[in-house]
């Protein structure tokens, strides 16, 4: 049997030993799929994406399953830094040059509002996530400082959005404490939290919504059509629409979008509980903290004043032998006095990627609908694919057909030779961070 992401690093049904598994609030578990079913939409996957997708299309009154091959949020939805972004993955300059100024400003609308829908699902269905506001871009070099100052400059003045600000290398040092960056970028409408238990959270509001919920559901064959036809091990399904929510998990299920979107891993560590005194030392006023590598690094404190420390990558189907050590090296750079803490949880999951680190959307005459490619933005993205999808199955297109135009193309050789191509091309980034 062919190697697949959503076995060959972790046993079925269950959550890796992490430290969001060890301190998430329980959620049932959830039946198979079984027998000749019938619905509206069937949905593939249940991370943000998917379950932000069932809960907005429940709302609207269609009859929506969520189909899992393991567990609700197992994937990249319960295993990521928890960082809520604002706007799209990449500046609004660069997003610019790539689409005009016209639906680059649609699209960090879009993201702006995607942050806010976080806060408002949060706060609408009583998800206790631990939210709280505040993301920083850290420069680790100091020729970024002058372009930080100008793009907080023009965000505030064409983009009117006063909640960026640029932080001089004096107050950087303040608010973190490393001695690898030189001045940054401070969000106050981004945020961050924990991200099973949001996940979680959807899961319930979309189940009270009158979505249905199958774990330990793989699929193993989608026919496009109309209608379409879903099939498990288990069940067979027919759906008007499908609605692909896999991102990085998605395996051969479709191979158009997987020219375009590519699985890597990623890989965290959480230390042992640190003293408050401590914590204030490392990231004074609690916000989370990112970091402008190509390779990048990502950070934060969590409720019980644990690091968790984002870093590292491989572009293999397997996960390093020992991902402690993968991370503490990255670690121990940014935070010298934490080289030799103890790690009490070490994981790794699978994102996704485009060739532009833009959103990958599809909405196809054959009745699939995608949603995925997030590339590092997914906890407010995917809960915004979401909402846009259940606009657009209700025939309101125009801000789903916004993001569908964003560039994704092909990588070069597409899904056949995307594993030997990119590991070269991002190896050269990471050689890049380290020498400029």
């Amino acid at each position: 049997m062919a190697l697949s992401l959503l076995d060959v690093n972790d046993r079925l049904g269950q959550h890796p030993s992490s430290w969001y598994s060890a301190s998430a609030a329980p959620l049932q578990e959830f039946p198979a799929a079984e027998g000749d079913l019938r619905y509206d939409i069937v949905i593939v996957g249940a991370g943000f994406s998917g379950l932000s997708s069932a809960l907005h299309l429940a709302e609207a009154g269609f009859r929506v399953c969520v189909l899992d091959a393991h567990r609700v949020g197992w994937g990249a939805s319960g295993r990521n830094g928890g960082q809520v972004g604002s706007g799209q993955r990449i500046g609004q300059d660069e997003l610019e040059e790539l689409v005009g100024e016209a639906d680059a400003r649609k699209a960090f609308d879009i993201g702006t509002e995607a942050a806010r829908l976080v806060r408002s699902l949060v706060s609408e269905h009583d998800i206790e996530c631990a939210y709280r506001p505040g993301s920083i871009e850290a420069y680790h070099r100091s020729r970024y400082d002058a372009e930080g100052r100008d793009y907080a400059a023009m965000m505030a003045e064409k983009y009117d959005y006063p909640h960026m600000r640029y932080l001089p290398p004096e107050e950087m040092r303040e608010k973190v404490g490393s001695p690898d960056y030189s001045g940054g970028l401070l969000d106050t409408q981004a945020g961050h939290l924990h991200p099973l238990n949001y996940a979680r959270g959807l899961a319930r509001a979309a189940l009270q919504a009158g979505a249905d919920i199958f774990e330990l559901s793989r699929v193993g064959r989608i026919q496009a059509g109309s209608p379409c036809k879903v099939e498990t091990d288990r069940a067979t399904i027919v759906a008007d629409k499908v609605v692909l929510a896999a991102n990085g998990y998605l395996g051969g299920l479709d191979n158009h979008v997987a020219d375009r979107v590519m699985p890597i891993n990623n890989f965290i560590v959480a230390t042992e509980p640190l003293d408050e005194a401590v914590c204030k030392s490392l990231i004074r006023d609690g916000e989370c903290v990112y970091d402008s590598r190509f390779v990048v690094n990502y950070f934060r404190l969590s409720e019980d004043n644990r690091m968790l420390f984002g870093g590292g990558e491989n572009y293999s189907y397997r996960f390093p032998k020992d991902i402690e050590a993968t991370v503490r090296k990255p670690m121990s750079r940014v935070f010298p006095q934490l080289a030799g803490v103890g790690i009490d949880y070490a994981w790794g999951g699978t994102l996704a990627i485009t060739y532009k680190r833009l959103p990958h959307f599809e909405f196809r005459k054959d009745g699939i609908v995608n949603i995925s490619g997030y590339s590092g933005s997914g906890v407010h993205m995917a809960t915004m694919a979401g909402k846009l999808v259940g606009e657009a199955l209700q025939g309101q297109m125009e801000r789903f057909d916004i993001i569908s135009r964003l560039p994704t193309p092909k990588f070069p050789g597409g899904a056949s030779l995307r594993w030997p191509l990119l590991p070269l091309a991002l190896t050269w980034y990471a050689l890049r961070d380290r020498l400029w």
